[in-house]
């Protein structure tokens, strides 16, 4: 089985690679990605030379380039991972995040269904969303597969349409799909520019810690080898036409969040306990700050057996330690240095 997983040198895609290559030996993987700022193929230096790894640098919006792909090694399945994610990025220019996450998903839907016309049969596209489809929360409730969406953002208006039309080719194309929304993502490898990553940075560099608003923002936190599993059993036991909510039963509001990274930072560092949080430093809120995000991952849970293998406190404590024993890989990629890894690489491929 030809396999394509998009966005597959970014931080989530970079694990879910890593589990297909390792756990299926008898798959071919097919690593898409545009190198963009949060792509880094050093995320996946320890399987680039399997067998069964092929790394493909292109853009999801070329519809030419992935015509060309589609045709050439005819993907039975489609993981697609590759999106803008990041709000605030998104608030400046929104149309990036429309170019990729609309038109991209588009280009990719039509590639698959041209590719297999009728025959769809053992076929699968994969869609990877967000939670924040959803909107906002009040103090209580859950998100479950039927909530209704309500984007607040641009970031997530435009993956709210992407899981439109994704479902429409299912309904239009009898095209077989399955559609995730998971929460807030964390662990190794995740470019500094989400919170844990950034404020572990800023830690060990002295720097302060910008905590939007009064700090009391609430998010559910899935640590990204546990989201990984959960690809992996969807994709091969999920029904198709179907949604699957991924998330850490794990609520925190920002402000606690950030307390305890400090003070196991302080622990890791040999700091007097309180140092780092000397350096929380409230900032002006961002604009459609949605105020709580909670997943009711029950679905998954029950049909497919799946839940998170570590409690908050366990992941944020493997985290950490990566970063510390990673500090080249952190210092690689706040310089950019790590962008040059692809044409020393590949240069000659």
């Amino acid at each position: 089985m030809n396999i394509l997983i998009t966005g597959g040198a970014g931080f989530i895609g970079s694990h879910v690679v890593r589990l297909f290559v390792e756990k299926y030996p008898n798959y071919h993987i097919f690593n898409l990605d545009a190198l963009t700022y949060a792509g880094n193929l050093e995320n996946l230096k320890d399987i680039e030379s399997k067998s069964n790894y092929t790394f493909l640098k292109g853009d999801i919006t070329d519809e030419f380039f992935v015509n060309k792909v589609f045709e050439k090694y005819k993907f039975e399945g489609v993981i697609h991972l590759a999106a803008e994610s990041h709000v605030d990025r998104s608030i400046k220019d929104p149309l990036c995040f429309v170019k990729t996450n609309v038109i991209g998903s588009m280009i990719l839907l039509n590639a698959f269904k041209n590719t297999w016309k009728d025959h769809f049969e053992n076929k699968l596209f994969y869609h990877v969303s967000t939670d924040e489809v959803y909107g906002t929360l009040g103090q209580i409730g859950l998100f479950t597969e039927t909530t209704s969406y309500d984007p607040n953002s641009p970031y997530s208006a435009s993956k709210a349409s992407s899981d439109h039309f994704v479902r429409a080719y299912g309904e239009t194309y009898n095209m077989p799909y399955v559609i995730t929304n998971c929460s807030n993502n964390y662990g190794q490898n995740q470019f500094p520019e989400k919170l844990i990553p950034l404020f572990i940075n800023n830690i060990i560099n002295n720097k302060p810690l910008p905590v939007y608003g009064d700090g009391n923002y609430t998010r559910d936190w899935l640590y990204v080898k546990d989201h990984a599993i959960a690809i992996d059993l969807v994709f091969h036991q999920g029904k198709s036409g179907e949604t699957y909510n991924i998330g850490g039963f794990n609520e925190w509001k920002n402000i606690d969040l950030v307390k305890l990274l400090c003070q196991q930072m302080d622990a890791k560092l040999n700091r007097a306990e309180g140092t780092s949080e000397k350096l929380i430093t409230y900032v002006k809120d961002r604009p459609g700050h949605d105020l709580r995000y909670a997943i009711d991952a029950s679905k998954i849970n029950k049909e497919l057996g799946w839940k998170p293998s570590v409690t908050f406190e366990e992941g944020l404590k493997k985290t950490i330690d990566w970063y510390l024993n990673n500090e080249e890989w952190l210092n690689s990629v706040t310089s950019g240095d790590y962008q040059l890894y692809y044409e020393k690489q590949y240069k000659n491929g």
